[in-house]
């Protein structure tokens, strides 16, 4: 089994919360299994990482938990997230604004190099 996993975060939006809940509950998961966990935001996804915007949806109507709750879940099970640095210019994102749990910016070459590796598994939402 893989202990590598890599996530695309392309086709969810804060504009669909309902969407944005499953890929953090399932780095959690993952990372809870020791399995090393790196999620690339990119595209209107990279929209998560603004401070406040996570924070204010729920992926459900029950509300028991936003979706900033769930990345935190998985940041602090030691999940990394990567902001491409493209989708950060298109939508005026600034380095200031972002959440905390952001560990950098890398583009579509590093995650490339995640998919290509033999040694990492991946996912894409």
């Amino acid at each position: 089994m893989s202990d590598k996993l890599v996530m695309m975060l392309l086709t969810i939006s804060p504009d669909q919360p309902h969407l944005c809940g499953t890929p953090f509950f399932q780095a959690a998961a993952a990372a809870a299994m020791d399995v090393e966990v790196e999620i690339y935001f990119a595209s209107s996804a990279t929209r998560l990482l603004i401070r406040g915007i996570a924070e204010g949806i729920h992926p459900s109507d029950n509300k028991v938990k936003s979706v900033y709750g769930f990345m935190q879940d998985a940041s602090q099970l030691g999940a990394k997230f990567f902001a491409c640095g493209g989708a950060l210019d298109a939508y005026a994102i600034t380095p200031e604004l972002l959440i905390p749990e952001c560990t950098g910016v890398a583009g579509g070459a590093a995650y490339i190099c995640r998919v290509m590796d033999d040694e990492w598994k991946s996912i894409t939402y």
